[in-house]
């Protein structure tokens, strides 16, 4: 019986370069075969744009991006430019400008050439509406200062083979940008590369292969390919503490978002899974209005789909879960504070403790004011663990931070449910959010104060 792969997309490969000449339609085979649902065929200079798009016309799983990369960037020219804007007004499957950006490595363009012609595709992209795929190789402050100098932040685009540190990537996460990493990712020296994923929120990711260039760690110094882009899914996801399913959902996702490719569930989820436990949805409402929470901008977690149409029933929660053994835990948590549902967080716990599930509440630890009364012996027996969000050291910075509907009695309330909880929960949790000006050494002082274990959120960072 085979294994279902999680489908994955390569988001950069030169399907037109010459060393696919021979076996093109075998490569794609491959990718297809591999679970490689799209793959986004990059131009370099016009003839290998114009090649690019013969190929997405030939196969529905392709798309294609037009543009002229810092080694040609001569050939950006009004004529060229022109032949540029013809490729896209002719072709719907040009979903990006790209490559363009700047190359001093090899310097095989005069540098203020380079920069011309960035700037000229930069200019083209905003006239048609799409992204730009930026190459910059030992060019980091310039490829920067023209991204924000053209107001690129309008069109958005990608990093191709990000190569930064990680005041780079947080530059160009600012400016709104992607950031792709390629197979170079699996090199077993190259823990800078892997330090700047860790360090990325994963809505900023993209796969690629760059292929038939930079093949992974299992196939290094042989020609690469898109079925390869699996090596890379696999190490983001080790790094991240994630599936390769996860990865491959978050990646579809940013990719539907930067270029339009494929098709992606924005169904609401009451029931969602990342890694091995199952999240449950139940709510949308909540007494804080935390400063840094993601749902604010959009409400996305690890590719799903958060905003409830409806609070669900306690029959719709059990069906949207279904075999709950399938998972190591099951976690109330979503986009909302759950135990706003208590009545309902009960009974389901009820249910899966019967089962043999192990149950974890993520909470903002105000049930008690919300309800008036301590709510934590009603769940004695239902509930294995419990994460508080602690998020400050004193009333003030909570207040300024978290919002809170109750002021500056919700920090207390905070601490009270700790303490209350203890009794009752075997294994209890303070977290807090490592924003920028939070004093987290601070906020582990108070847990080990409360007697509880204390745990450290990267800061945007969700799920």
């Amino acid at each position: 019986m085979s294994v279902q792969l999680p489908p994955l997309i390569d988001t950069h490969a030169h399907l037109d370069h010459q060393q696919f000449a021979a076996d093109r339609e075998d490569v794609i085979a491959r990718a297809r075969a591999a679970g490689i649902s799209y793959i986004l065929t990059v131009g370099c200079d016009l003839e290998s744009s114009r090649q690019s798009v013969a190929i997405a016309r030939a196969h529905p799983e392709i798309y294609a991006a037009v543009g002229i990369h810092p080694h040609d960037a001569p050939q950006a020219t009004d004529e060229g430019m022109a032949e540029l804007a013809r490729l896209i007004s002719e072709e719907p499957r040009v979903v990006a400008v790209g490559e363009t950006g700047l190359d001093y490595y090899r310097d095989r363009a005069p540098r203020q050439t380079q920069r011309e012609a960035f700037r000229r595709q930069i200019g083209l992209a905003r006239s048609v509406g799409l992204p730009i795929i930026v190459h910059d190789r030992d060019a980091h402050e310039d490829v920067l200062q023209i991204l924000v100098e053209e107001n690129a932040r309008e069109v958005g685009g990608v990093l191709h083979c990000f190569s930064g540190d990680i005041a780079m990537a947080k530059a160009c996460i600012d400016l709104g940008f992607f950031l792709s990493f390629p197979g170079t990712l699996t090199y077993p020296k190259n823990e800078a590369m892997r330090d700047v994923v860790r360090f990325i929120p994963t809505e900023h990711l993209l796969i690629e292969t760059d292929c038939p260039y930079l093949a992974p760690q299992p196939m290094r110094g042989k020609r690469n390919e898109p079925a390869l882009v699996r090596h890379t899914a696999e190490t983001i996801a080790d790094i991240k503490g994630l599936t390769v399913a996860d990865v491959s959902r978050i990646t579809a996702l940013n990719t539907h978002a930067l270029f339009g490719i494929g098709e992606v569930d924005q169904t609401s989820k009451i029931a969602y899974r990342i890694r091995n436990a199952l999240y449950l949805n139940v709510t949308n409402r909540c007494t804080n209005a935390c400063i840094f929470c993601a749902k604010f901008k959009d409400f996305q977690v690890k590719g799903h789909h958060l905003r409830l149409d409806h609070e669900p029933t306690v029959s719709e929660v059990k069906a949207a879960i279904g075999d709950p053994k399938d998972y190591q835990e099951v976690v109330f948590c979503g986009y909302g504070e759950p135990l706003i549902r208590l009545d309902l967080v009960k009974e389901i716990s009820a249910w899966l403790k019967e089962k043999g599930v192990r149950v974890r509440i993520n909470t903002d630890g105000q049930a008690n004011l919300i309800h008036g009364r301590n709510v934590l012996p009603e769940l004695a027996g239902l509930v294995d663990a419990i994460s508080v969000s602690l998020n400050a050291p004193d009333a003030q910075t909570y207040q300024r931070i978290c919002q809170s509907r109750f002021d500056l009695a919700g920090y207390d309330g905070v601490k009270d449910f700790l303490r209350q909880a203890v009794k009752t929960i075997p294994t209890v949790t303070a977290s807090a959010v490592a924003m920028p000006g939070i004093d987290i050494e601070a906020c582990r002082r108070v847990a080990t104060e409360l007697g509880v274990e204390f745990r450290e959120r990267e800061y945007n960072e969700v799920g």
